[in-house]
């Protein structure tokens, strides 16, 4: 008898116990000691300004969210690549791509970091063909503004992948024709409409938000 009402004491016992924990844990906002604080600490003074509580415990340990890359910068890091890789004779790309179609083997490879570095060093891309007028004359316009860094150039017509290049700026800008160009990502048009940016006084503060440093001066830019 005396055996059982004490294993019913340490049952009662431990039901408290997890209770208490349970409420302490769950249901009471609780700071971590003085001597464990790091005030300069980034997460804490995000997190936890005032205390932790559960909603803190979840933001710490929930993962960020990853950085999107658009496609686009799967076709600027292809056509840019020091082997000069290219695609096979009637390989699709009528489709949204994976990114890793882009590598064609090349190891790794962090879009996220390719995307920053185009972004940074070469944030203003003209996909042109030598032989077309047109662009020949966005590129002068361009070469006026002494950019910096200066554009990339991808010559179209000089690949044997030109084909499904053309494709897929048509289906990634929604513009087939040459040129192309392309400011950290996005298409600003061709010819007419880089001239067009210009003559509106455009251009310049176009350039400059992504970036690039303008060295002409606007008396020597003419059209």
């Amino acid at each position: 008898m005396a055996a059982t009402t004490s294993v019913r004491r340490s049952r009662v016992l431990l039901f408290a116990i997890l209770v208490v924990a349970g409420l302490f844990f769950f249901g009471v906002r609780w700071e971590l000691p003085s001597a464990l604080k790091d005030t300069s600490s980034e997460l804490y003074s995000k997190y936890a300004p005032s205390g932790l509580t559960r909603a803190n415990i979840v933001a710490l340990v929930k993962p960020k969210s990853a950085v999107k890359v658009d496609e686009i910068y799967g076709l600027l890091h292809f056509v840019t690549r020091e082997d000069g890789k290219q695609f096979d004779a009637g390989f699709d790309v009528s489709k949204p791509l994976e990114l890793d179609t882009y590598t064609q083997g090349e190891k790794g490879v962090v879009w996220s970091e390719v995307m920053k570095q185009f972004d940074a060093e070469a944030p203003v891309v003209v996909f042109s063909k030598t032989y077309c007028p047109y662009s020949k004359k966005a590129k002068t316009l361009l070469k006026k503004y002494d950019l910096s860094p200066p554009p990339t150039i991808v010559e179209v017509d000089l690949r044997d992948d030109d084909v499904q290049i053309k494709a897929l700026l048509s289906r990634l800008t929604g513009r087939g024709t040459f040129p192309n160009v392309i400011i950290r990502g996005k298409t600003i048009g061709g010819s007419d409409d880089v001239r067009d940016l210009h003559s509106k006084g455009l251009l310049r503060a176009k350039l400059e938000e992504a970036g690039v440093v303008v060295q002409g001066r606007d008396s020597e830019i003419t059209v």
